[in-house]
């Protein structure tokens, strides 16, 4: 038993002291609210964090299945602004619980479901991350097959040694293992360091962006057909198809917008976290579905069909003979691109994974050990498999951001409404009964029926996205999905605390810790770091200068 309890204390990660048992499974380092010296994120780092994970493959090609419906350019980028800008707001508002006390998407969640109760959302947003991170990184793969054709141009003659039954063979394989490989080492770095990662795409994306772009118009004499063709829809089928489009958008983003205090959380400021996402989340969205429709419709002059791709787009270059100057450009292109990728998968995948994990198993888990654990699932499940069918792909992400939208709309409703800003730290770590955030064994029943009523309005909608016949109108409800989950969810948790008030409801919006929580436990602590962090600080700006 002695080796045993040494391998199972080596295992652990970094805690108080002499902790319970029970306080060990609501508690670690990475759970407490984070410390002033680590509180590093200025406003500019939420521009380039929303630079980096706006500029991927994804985002580029969302628009094509607009154009695709039949709207036009035009009609499908304002899809794209009322998508993205009707999505802003809640992210921010999501956000604000992270940084004004500075604590992760988990410990935001206990205070709407309870201690426990929280632990299903979380596994919700881990599982999510984990898919993600393997989609992404499938992704990446393309861009190293292109780069490595720029270099090597017989790897895309690579023999395949690998089964049918794979999904894949040798030469594509090697490529996705070569960016899951590139990624790791990233993720070691902790979450108020990896923001000078992010600080390289605003610089580097924008330029190869805009040189693809430059390049395509002049191969194709000018900027192509898509940009003057006209919309086949028309009425109703036009209006709808715009709605279901935007709904496209903020599916796509709706993991972002739930867990949104886990980089709020490293907030200098709070207004660091508030106005910089305000304006970055759209116009970067914009930005870069612009530049997509426009590389598009010049493909489409060049080789008489619209390639979405960038990958298979900037493939096609380095067909039949190029030049040496063809081969560095679709390099550097494809390695942007790449590089991209990685900071998309740190920034909505891998972070997030590590601080849902982090509350699932806070003895073992720490942020990092979780973001490794979602490289290794995401590596495991053969994403490249999911990405074979992208309808079924598309209708499981809209079936899942009803479940976020759910929960968002109970956390928002418990912050600004039910209790009205106040919080009480302490009680967030404290999983005995009179807590705050004890409920009913650590369960809070209002937060689930509001959950499941908002997920129950879509149900009907969901099947007939599979499918089967049902009446138009539930397909309407499943098309507005992330606005009747939220507001359904909102509604009936509103209600419920209503009905069965909770400790701590509040009569008037004041953002306040009523335990104390810093003033108790940091004393002298604090104010040394405090003190340390202003001179970091100091020595940063003047570095800068």
């Amino acid at each position: 038993m002695g080796l045993i309890n040494r391998i199972v204390r080596s295992l652990e990660v970094t805690h108080e002291p002499n902790l319970t048992l029970t306080e060990q499974l609501v508690t670690n380092d990475d759970l407490l609210p984070v410390e002033p010296k680590k509180r590093t994120w200025r406003g500019y780092n939420y521009v380039a964090f929303w630079i980096a994970d706006m500029f991927n493959i994804n985002m580029w090609v969302i628009v094509s299945s607009m154009i695709q419906l039949g709207m036009s350019w035009w009609q499908a980028w304002i899809c794209v602004w009322l998508g993205y800008g009707i999505a802003t707001p809640f992210l921010v508002l999501n956000a604000r619980p992270g940084a004004i006390f500075h604590v992760t998407f988990p410990i935001v969640n206990r205070t709407s479901f309870g201690m426990f109760g929280s632990l299903w959302c979380v596994f919700n947003r881990a599982a999510m991350a984990c898919i993600w991170y393997g989609v992404q990184a499938s992704i990446g793969g393309s861009c190293v097959l292109v780069m490595l054709r720029a270099m090597w141009p017989s790897i895309n003659d690579l023999p395949n040694s690998m089964p049918v039954s794979s999904g894949t063979n040798t030469r594509d394989f090697l490529c996705f293992f070569l960016f899951w490989l590139i990624s790791l080492p990233v993720i070691w770095f902790p979450v108020h360091k990896v923001r000078h990662f992010f600080l390289v795409i605003p610089i580097l994306m924008p330029i190869a962006s805009i040189a693809f772009l430059i390049w395509c118009i002049v191969k194709a004499h000018g900027i192509g057909p898509i940009v003057h063709q006209p919309s086949t829809l028309h009425g109703s089928k036009l209006g709808w198809a715009m709605v279901v489009s935007s709904m496209t958008c903020i599916s796509n983003k709706v993991t972002l917008v739930t867990n949104a205090p886990d980089f709020a959380s490293r907030a200098r400021t709070p207004s660091a976290a508030l106005y910089p996402q305000l304006f970055a989340f759209p116009l970067t969205a914009s930005f870069v579905c612009l530049v997509g429709i426009l590389v598009s419709s010049s493909s489409q002059a060049i080789y008489g069909e619209a390639i979405w791709s960038p990958m298979e787009l900037l493939g096609n270059f380095l067909n039949d003979n190029p030049s040496k100057a063809t081969r560095f450009g679709v390099w550097f292109i494809s390695a942007s691109f790449m590089i991209a990728q990685v900071t998309t998968n740190i920034s909505a995948n891998s972070v997030s994974a590590g601080c849902d994990m982090t509350a699932l198993f806070p003895r073992f888990i720490n942020i990092r050990r979780g973001g490794y654990i979602a490289a290794a699932v995401g590596f495991a499940m053969c994403p490249w498999n999911l990405l074979k069918n992208s309808n079924e792909f598309t209708s499981y992400l809209s079936a899942y951001s009803v479940f976020l939208s759910s929960i968002a709309g109970v956390m928002v409703t418990e912050y600004y409404v039910v209790r009205k800003g106040h919080y009480n730290v302490k009680d967030l770590y404290n999983a005995e009964k009179g807590s705050w955030y004890w409920y009913t064994y650590g369960i809070n029943f209002r937060a689930y029926a509001a959950y499941i009523a908002g997920i129950l309005i879509n149900t009907v909608g969901f099947a007939g996205a599979t499918g089967r016949t049902v009446p138009l109108a539930a397909t309407r409800i499943y098309e507005l999905s992330f606005f009747t989950g939220f507001g359904v969810s909102a509604l009936v948790y509103w209600a419920l605390n209503r009905l069965f008030p909770v400790v701590g409801t509040a009569d008037t919006f004041k953002e306040i810790d009523v335990s104390g929580y810093e003033r108790e436990t940091g004393g002298s602590r604090d104010a040394e770091e405090m003190d340390i962090d202003t001179k970091d600080v100091g020595s940063e700006t003047a570095s800068e200068r």
